[in-house]
């Protein structure tokens, strides 16, 4: 985490212009103990961004639980400036509009945006809710028809901090739908493998009839932190692999794996990370698995949804994929089947099932955070894809 002091400074100067005209419209107005809360409100603020600015985030030698506070720090910061300002534009537009109850719509929005944003930040999180999926393929081989996957994504095991109560739920979860296979479709880290290790008797849990294959997400190269030496970010990289093998979990690093249904199979493949940025670009299809044409039944294992569109479309007769990465940006209102998510602004295909004729790619939304340590609206996801003969 890179911060920059001219933006904290431009932010200092906004906060403080914006907390010097509440201040004197609640005092004109008479609400002393509201402008001496929103003084206290300030100050907190302010210390906030003083430690924020003076933590070292960047090295490999930070701990995972500095790293953390300095998350919630930040998002604290945030939950106490998004409300102010939202509530500032609401009393500026109803001093406009001339309406006598400006100030109390204000102080409604302000708070409702203050307790939306630490219910997505203390509640959501825990929660889990599991998607059921089903599609349908011309291509399916019979003995496959019903066939149960359930997609685990984005767990990164940093964000709580080696307290394991939520990856037990999610774990226990998995295994209470008994699919007959697991899929995890990266990051299962957010920055380094000692992550991972307080949960690694957990993630042993996992079972099923086929098996728990994974691939590596962008986070799982060791990319986000300061290394002083690339043998040890190399070998910390492979200590993610070899904790994943260690657990029983079949990494599927460029690789792919045949399941077989009596006289009947279906081909498992497995790329690493294909994304949208320079140097991301590391998944090799034709390495993992040189029949991309053949007439087997295909299912490609792939963090970044952006790699269906840039690179299994064109390259391949892929019948399915399953990607993660989005985490929907953590933000999501769903009304009925309507969704809106501000991650459809970058992805094209952001979260749920999309197709191109018969073939199709599912996105995860994910279990885990990055950046602000919340989930608005964007619950931890597990889902259960069913297989169909279309016929």
């Amino acid at each position: 985490m890179k911060i920059s002091w001219a933006g904290l400074i431009i932010m200092a100067v906004l906060c403080i212009a914006m907390d010097v005209y509440i201040c004197r419209r609640l005092k004109r107005n008479g609400y002393r103990w509201a402008m001496w809360f929103n003084v206290a409100l300030a100050l907190l603020a302010a210390v906030l961004v003083i430690a924020i600015g003076v933590m070292p985030m960047s090295r490999a030698t930070t701990l995972n639980s500095t790293f953390v506070h300095c998350q919630y720090m930040l998002y604290t910061f945030f939950a106490v400036l998004t409300p102010k300002a939202l509530g500032m534009v609401v009393y500026g537009i109803g001093r406009w509009m001339k309406k006598r109850f400006s100030a109390l719509c204000a102080f409604i929005v302000a708070a409702l945006v203050f307790g939306v944003m630490w219910w997505g930040a203390i509640v959501t999180p825990g929660k889990v809710e599991v998607k059921e999926v089903e599609l349908a393929f011309d291509r399916l081989p019979d003995a496959f028809d019903g066939y149960r996957i359930v997609q685990w994504s984005d767990a990164h095991l940093g964000t709580y901090d080696g307290h394991t109560a939520i990856v037990e739920k999610q774990v226990q979860a998995i295994n209470d739908l008994h699919p007959d296979l697991i899929c995890f479709t990266g990051d299962l880290v957010s920055r380094e493998t000692n992550e991972a290790e307080p949960y690694r008797e957990i993630l042993s849990r996992l079972h099923a009839p086929d098996g728990v294959f994974s691939v590596l997400g962008n986070h799982d190269y060791d990319n986000y932190v300061h290394w002083d030496d690339e043998r040890a970010k190399l070998a910390d990289r492979k200590a993610l692999c070899d904790l994943q093998t260690g657990i029983g979990w079949r990494l599927l690093n460029d690789d792919h794996a045949i399941i077989r249904r009596g006289n009947d199979q279906l081909v498992l493949i497995g790329t690493e990370n294909f994304g949208d940025r320079p140097g991301e670009k590391q998944g090799n299809l034709a390495k993992a698995y040189s029949g991309l044409r053949d007439g087997n039944f295909k299912i490609l294992l792939q963090h970044n949804p952006y790699a269906w569109r840039a690179n299994t479309l064109t390259n391949s007769n892929i019948d399915l994929m399953l990607a993660g990465h989005t985490h929907a940006f953590q933000m999501m209102l769903t009304l009925d089947k309507w969704r809106l998510s501000p991650a459809r602004l970058k992805y094209r295909e952001w979260g749920g099932a999309y197709n191109e004729g018969n073939r199709w790619l599912y996105v995860n939304i994910g279990t885990g955070m990055v950046g602000p340590p919340m989930r608005i609206g964007a619950t931890p996801e597990i889902t259960v894809i069913t297989l169909k003969k279309k016929h």
